[in-house]
């Protein structure tokens, strides 16, 4: 019997970008997974409900807008799945703002847990809307890349993008 959480309609529709191809993942309309190629945490794609572009317009068009240096956030609905624990550390991401970065450590004392850091980098790993909830702000304490979803060399794109359009701010937590 599925969980409460699988209930509902599921579609999905594939998105280009520069990259590579992000399949987007809705239930009822509301946008609960963005996936890159060899993204290390992809579920079964039997499990992304039929292909469909229908309910995808605004999150094709954030993403557009993202990577032509126009959007600094998303404003789309979303319901990542996930333990308690998971989802606060990915409302903490949210927060990081574009173009910057936070270590691990910084990350688990702004939700309230400052000896979590593992737990925090586990949960940042397991963030099923990589880019919308931006995980790759998130760096090792010496400021070094480290795991990433979609690899690496997409989160090193990904921060040089946004270091490139950033505007200054007041920092962050």
């Amino acid at each position: 019997m599925p969980s409460t959480t699988d209930l509902g309609h599921r579609t999905h529709t594939v998105t280009d970008s520069p990259i590579g191809p992000l399949t987007l993942v809705a239930r009822d309309g509301v946008l609960i997974g963005l996936y890159m190629a060899e993204h290390r945490h992809r579920p079964e794609a039997s499990g992304f409900g039929e292909a469909s572009e229908a309910g995808f317009t605004a999150a094709v068009r954030q993403l557009a807008e993202y990577f032509a240096g126009e959007r600094t956030e998303f404003d789309l609905p979303v319901a990542p799945q996930g333990t308690a624990f998971q989802r606060r550390v990915w409302a903490a991401l949210r927060d990081i703002p574009y173009g910057e970065t936070v270590s691990y450590g910084q990350l688990a004392a702004a939700i309230g847990h400052p000896t979590a850091s593992r737990a925090v980098g586990l949960a940042n790993g397991r963030n099923p809307l990589s880019i919308v909830i931006p995980c790759h702000r998130v760096v090792g304490s010496s400021g070094k890349l480290t795991g990433y979803g979609g690899g690496i060399e997409r989160k090193r794109l990904l921060l040089d993008h946004e270091a490139r359009r950033r505007q200054p701010t007041l920092g962050w937590g």
